[in-house]
């Protein structure tokens, strides 16, 4: 019997049709409601009483009422775990990234042609996203068989000289995933102009990142841009992973900079903690602290082990301030963490790794 109740808010009846019928065929997944705008939707939340859904997969751009209205109402009202289904243009991505801000937990990417075959082949994505919010804590402010889960060995990167023993960088790696938009912000507003470089990985579509750096660019005292090859990690700066690509720790001299390469998906992840955390662990050493953050699923867990190792500082948010707990508990049970700290504690442990 199906346990997740989900509703569908989309203007247009081939993606109402057919996000539903995808999220039916999971056994544990019924759609109880699916209409072409919110003010449709919040006379059906009204009448929901204990039905109320467990998830709402929500279109941005809607007549009468948009997305994002919605949205805000909603999280004033009964904050629910909502999944953004938006177009992937530059202005879906913009509008997608307030909504997560906002405090949507996921975003799932439509394209404008191919829809029906797209939602069917991405199947096990929707599902598993779906799953994955009915999870988690929100914070307002089936189908055909998963790919094979590839590992971090999937990525070899260049062969390069160890790590230094010593150096006056410092490099600072966090990875995060769902509730990670919300949490990075908090983080990364925190920190002063002078900090360690940072390096971050949130799985986030292709497209999605630029706008999303843009964003805390705009609200950070430091730098903060999406990641191209050659760029250097220096203090007062965070490079974000690009969107469908991984990105990789290196290090010339006393200095490291970043690249960002194709490959395939790495714990189902492009691009993967696990490959970021990696390379930090044989490129900085006992140099880096590796942070790893609210995310449902175990990528980084190996990672942040291999630094752990390497004699990097690990930590991990707690699970008390994290959406979902997933990645955190993961790397936990491994032994890769050090130390569990609250979300409001991560910015002081990344200025305490200056003074090292």
């Amino acid at each position: 019997m199906p346990t997740l109740n989900v509703m569908v808010i989309d203007d247009s009846a081939v993606v109402r049709q057919v996000l539903a019928s995808v999220l039916n065929d999971a056994p544990d997944i019924a759609v109880s409601h699916a209409v072409a705008d919110p003010l449709l939707a919040i006379d059906r939340l009204r009448q929901a009483g204990q039905a109320w859904p467990d998830v709402i997969v929500l279109d941005i751009e809607m007549p009468r009422m948009d997305g994002l209205t919605f949205l805000r109402l909603l999280m004033q009202e009964r904050p629910t775990p909502v999944v953004i289904c938006s177009t992937l243009t530059e202005k879906g991505a913009r509008t997608s990234i307030e909504a997560l801000a906002v405090g949507a937990v996921a975003v799932v990417t439509k394209p404008k042609l191919g829809l029906r075959q797209f939602l069917v082949e991405a199947a096990n994505e929707l599902i598993a996203t779906v799953r994955s919010a009915a999870r988690a804590r929100v914070r307002p402010g089936g189908g055909a068989p998963p790919a094979p889960k590839l590992s971090a060995d999937a990525v070899r990167p260049p062969p390069q000289a160890r790590a230094m023993a010593q150096t006056t960088e410092r490099v600072v790696a966090i990875g995060t995933s769902t509730g990670g938009t919300q949490a990075l912000e908090e983080v990364l507003t925190s920190l002063p102009r002078v900090c360690p470089g940072l390096v971050i990985v949130q799985h986030m579509p292709e497209k999605f990142t630029a706008a999303f750096a843009a964003r805390l660019d705009g609200v950070c005292r430091i730098s903060v841009k999406e990641a191209r090859s050659g760029d250097r990690v220096a203090p007062g700066c965070a490079l974000i992973a690009p969107g469908g690509r991984h990105m990789v720790l290196k290090r010339s001299g006393a200095q490291y900079y970043v690249d960002v390469l194709d490959g395939p998906l790495v714990n189902r992840h492009r691009p993967s903690v696990d490959v970021l955390f990696r390379s930090v662990a044989r490129s900085a050493g006992a140099n880096a602290l590796g942070i790893i953050m609210t995310g449902m699923g175990d990528d980084g867990a190996a990672g942040l082990l291999e630094m752990r190792s390497a004699g990097a500082r690990t930590l991990a948010q707690d699970e008390e301030s994290c959406v979902v707990f997933g990645m955190p508990k993961e790397a936990i049970k491994r032994g890769a963490v050090e130390r569990t700290v609250a979300l409001a504690a991560i910015g002081r442990e990344i200025q305490a790794v200056a003074g090292r």
